[in-house]
């Protein structure tokens, strides 16, 4: 590649003509389950705030979880029973499973963990924390006394005219808690309280302090002055003409006297023929569960590699296998330019597990192994790959089996018969011949690499090659007369190995094998006769 300035140096360099100190903010409704699409967000963010970082700026990175938002309503994966909560602010819904303390932990803090091993550590901030701390007070305040003004700007921005009894907050009902029902009857600036009606009957009083919270298109320019963004990506379909960043941006000027933050606008991560990921139709995939089938760098390395502006890709099937190869070829370049240089750099964080061992590799490794470790490990020792760093190894080794598992395509997969195959059978004499020489070879040399494998068996088209001179004499043939087709020579080995006429690439499958078994597996099947 060419020398290009990764998007991410672009985007700080735009950001610091405005000033060396910014906060980069990103957030999330954990309404349900935050997938890979959710994590484009936060990786851009994350990178965003790296680059602001080496550029010398004095930049802080946070993530505000949208908790006070209400459950809008029964996802699919949910049961009936949640058809009570919806309205209610997810921060006051009961979990799912029962083992958080309210629905939006249930599906926040597996994301929370997800980011700790993609090392992505912001400074975490839940929306009705805030709310009740008061940080939204002073917002709550002028939005209460400028409705008006702000339901005028909303109508000129975005050309919707709101409802004549709307308002720019939301109570929470003290009955039914729910905070889609409620209308503001009064509110009384000294005493910090909203007064207001509800559907299900209630008439009350609430606190500014965590009683409600404002309608999205105020809470989000209220929530860049309270907290000082600077920086935050969004996705497109805030970015659409009158849409909620347009508004924000008015408000954050004429309401709330703030200028609206550097605006880094990403398109959506597309999950095979399936379309864009949607945690309420259920086209996802979730981080939690990418992250058991795919190195943490490879993640980030899908995500930075696209300029947010374009959209990505993602099949975690058999194109997965290409994209981490796209990224190992990148990370084992002897001499990277400085694009790819900065994307590894990127890609890598700060206690991200990182081996030499190639994933494709290690597919290959653990099939042979039959997953048990130990013998991976023996495997990755005798191929020579280092072996310091156990747990790493051993996250690698974790990933691939969870991928063979939910994802790999069935020729992707494949395990070494314990006895020899009954479809050794169909091997041709040219086939017999050519696994009793192999085997002969083998006994009589010593530990062989992949590559060796590999250029051993493509030796014996040569008729000067040791191989090739003992199959023309088991056959019988003049080696100069006989000719040799080396993907019949691999059909014999998966045949006699796996039971089948295909299989992964041969050098390394071979590597992965004890040298005793494959003498004494091909000298059977040479000499099977059923």
């Amino acid at each position: 590649m060419a020398d290009i300035t990764h998007w991410a140096d672009v985007v700080a360099d735009e950001v610091l003509q405005k000033g060396k100190k910014h906060l980069v903010a990103t957030g999330i409704t954990p309404s349900g389950h935050i997938h890979i699409g959710n994590m484009r967000e936060v990786v851009t963010a994350d990178v965003a705030y790296r680059a602001l970082l080496d550029k010398g700026a004095q930049a802080e990175f946070i993530y505000i979880a949208d908790t006070y938002d209400p459950l809008r309503k029964v996802y699919p994966f949910l049961d009936e029973s949640y058809a009570q909560h919806v309205g209610k602010p997810l921060s006051e819904i009961p979990c799912p499973c029962g083992e958080h303390k309210s629905y939006s932990e249930h599906f926040l803090e597996p994301f929370l963990v997800a980011l700790e091993h993609l090392g992505i550590r912001p400074r975490v901030y839940r929306a009705d924390e805030l709310y009740k701390q008061g940080l939204y007070t002073d917002a709550i305040k002028t939005a209460l006394v400028k409705k008006d003004e702000i339901a005028a700007i909303l109508q000129k921005v975005s050309g919707k005219t709101p409802a004549e009894d709307w308002s720019p907050y939301n109570p929470v009902c003290n009955v039914c808690g729910k905070i889609n029902t409620t209308h503001v009857t009064g509110f009384d600036l000294d005493a910090e309280t909203v007064d207001y009606t509800c559907s299900c009957g209630d008439q009350g009083t609430v606190s500014m302090k965590g009683g409600g919270k404002l309608t999205w298109r105020v809470d989000w320019p209220a929530r860049w002055k309270a907290l000082g963004v600077t920086v935050e990506p969004f996705g497109k379909d805030h970015a659409s003409r009158g849409g909620s960043y347009d508004t924000g941006r008015a408000l954050a000027k004429e309401i709330f006297e703030y200028e609206a933050p550097f605006p880094i606008v990403y398109e959506w991560i597309m999950l095979g023929k399936e379309g864009a990921m949607s945690s309420s139709t259920g086209v996802v995939v979730s981080i939690s569960d990418m992250l058991k089938v795919v190195p943490p760098e490879v993640l980030r390395y899908l995500i930075i590699r696209t300029k947010p502006e374009k959209h990505i890709k993602f099949d975690p099937a058999q194109p997965l296998l290409n994209l981490v190869d796209e990224f190992e070829r990148i990370h084992s370049m002897d001499e990277p330019g400085s694009y790819e240089s900065r994307l590894i750099g990127l890609s890598h964080a700060a206690g991200i597990c990182h081996t030499d061992i190639p994933f494709k590799h290690m597919t290959t490794i653990y099939q042979a192994a039959g997953g048990d470790f130990d013998r991976i490990m023996n495997i990755v020792s005798r191929s020579g790959y280092n072996t310091d760093n156990e747990k790493c190894i051993k996250e690698l080794a974790d990933n691939v089996g969870n991928w063979l598992e939910m994802y790999a395509p069935p020729f992707a997969k494949f395990s070494v018969k314990g006895e020899l195959p009954v479809q050794a059978a169909s091997l041709s004499d040219a086939q017999r011949a050519f696994l009793s020489s192999f085997a002969d070879i083998l006994a009589g040399s010593g530990e062989l690499s992949g590559e060796d494998y590999h250029n051993m068996i493509y030796s014996a088209k040569d008729p000067g090659s040791e191989l090739h001179i003992m199959m023309a004499n088991t056959s019988g043939v003049d080696p100069v007369e006989m000719t040799v087709e080396p993907k019949d020579l691999f059909k014999a080995i998966y045949t006699s190995v796996l039971g089948q006429q295909s299989g992964p690439k041969a050098g390394w499958f071979l590597s992965s094998l004890e040298k005793d078994f494959l003498i004494e597996r091909f000298r059977k099947a040479a000499n099977y006769r059923p």
